[in-house]
């Protein structure tokens, strides 16, 4: 399994735009998880975030948050979360970026978080309430283990946060298309054209744009603009849970990343 920034280098040579969906960790359930894993490394997914529930989900929109808790009923753990990582992540070829908040990392102690994350077999985090000011020392901690500390830039962002972002930044920064939580949104806003023009002043590290993404003709948009990657969110996690029957789940999530796949990649 190739570093998030490999990957990101790859799929540069080819032009191409990375397609990187979102499922939570134990929604249904954990056997579940690892079915969507490799179906959606099989249906063409260049990266995959793995949600680790958390009971306060500050980011999230309702679907992301109500799958959280779903989980978290389950009594799906981090522990949990790695352990399937460790199971799956050696069976497919798409890098594994989990996705969770700081208290987990800061109660588990930042050098020991990455150390078991690194040991399960991920390779890059996002962490959405990470504050500016702390991030040296995850992003210390994170390399030593061989993780890439994934940053995000808000719509809202003036320049010198997103200067001080990008140089910071590891992998490829997160471009947060709508301002608010993750979710369904039913266009793209003109002005991430922009930020994404901006940005490309500021770094020459992978943009991918992430929050409100829910269709393959606004993934086919932000490629248009020049995104280097697409996050796909609340609408993989929203198909996974719309049926009581797991195996319609998976077939729902496999038809929209094929599907989102053929948007990123036209000529694949």
């Amino acid at each position: 399994m190739k570093s998030v920034s490999e990957q990101f280098q790859a799929l540069r040579d080819r032009q191409q735009c990375a397609l990187i969906p979102f499922v939570t960790a134990g929604d249904p359930d954990l056997a579940t998880t690892a079915t969507a894993l490799k179906t959606l490394d099989r249906c063409g997914a260049d990266l995959i975030e793995l949600g680790v529930p958390y009971s306060a989900p500050l980011a999230d929109g309702p679907v992301i948050q109500a799958a959280a808790t779903r989980a978290l009923q389950k009594g799906t753990s981090l522990d949990d979360v790695l352990a399937l990582v460790k199971t799956v992540a050696p069976e497919i070829s798409a890098p594994i970026i989990l996705f969770t908040y700081y208290n987990p990392i800061l109660n588990r102690g930042i050098n020991q978080f990455f150390q078991d994350i690194a040991a399960a077999g991920a390779k890059g985090l996002v962490v959405p309430d990470l504050p500016l000011e702390e991030v040296a020392a995850v992003t210390d901690a994170a390399t030593q283990s061989g993780i890439e500390v994934i940053l995000l830039v808000a719509p809202t962002s003036p320049k010198e946060r997103i200067q001080a972002i990008a140089e910071q930044a590891q992998g490829f920064i997160y471009l947060v298309s709508v301002t608010g939580v993750t979710g369904i949104r039913a266009e793209i806003q003109d002005r991430v054209k922009d930020l994404l023009e901006e940005l490309r002043t500021l770094t020459d590290k992978p943009v991918a744009v992430g929050f409100g993404v829910s269709q393959p003709d606004q993934a086919a948009q932000l490629r248009s603009w020049g995104a280097d990657g697409v996050v796909v969110g609340s609408a993989f996690v929203k198909r996974l849970a719309s049926s009581d029957d797991p195996t319609a789940g998976i077939a729902a999530l496999e038809t929209f990343c094929t599907d989102l796949h053929q948007a990123v990649k036209p000529s694949a």
